[in-house]
């Protein structure tokens, strides 16, 4: 699962029903609201509420920095594209 797949968007939390967050580095998604992380295996999110694990507040913040970093990383890649495109457009 990629962060920009369509399925990450329709997914939510079993718990809450609020969406969740991809942690690529981890094989996981995340919920930050109420610290859980579940499973992805063999490319199959485990979405019941017995798959998910509380996570510890050192968890927690390095779970939300990668969340932060991954963010970033799109948005940058996402400039570079359109500043790509502005120069094709302007040759």
């Amino acid at each position: 699962m990629k962060a920009d797949d369509a399925l990450l968007r329709i997914l939510a939390c079993p718990i809450d029903k609020g969406p969740l967050a991809l942690l690529a580095a981890e094989g996981a998604l995340y919920n930050p609201r109420l610290r859980r992380r579940y499973p992805i295996l063999d490319g199959i999110p485990q979405l019941l509420p017995s798959s998910g694990e509380q996570l510890s507040d050192a968890d927690h913040e390095r779970a939300v920095r990668q969340i932060e970093e991954a963010a970033e990383a799109e948005a940058e890649a996402e400039a570079e594209a359109r500043a790509e495109q502005t120069e094709g457009a302007g040759s």
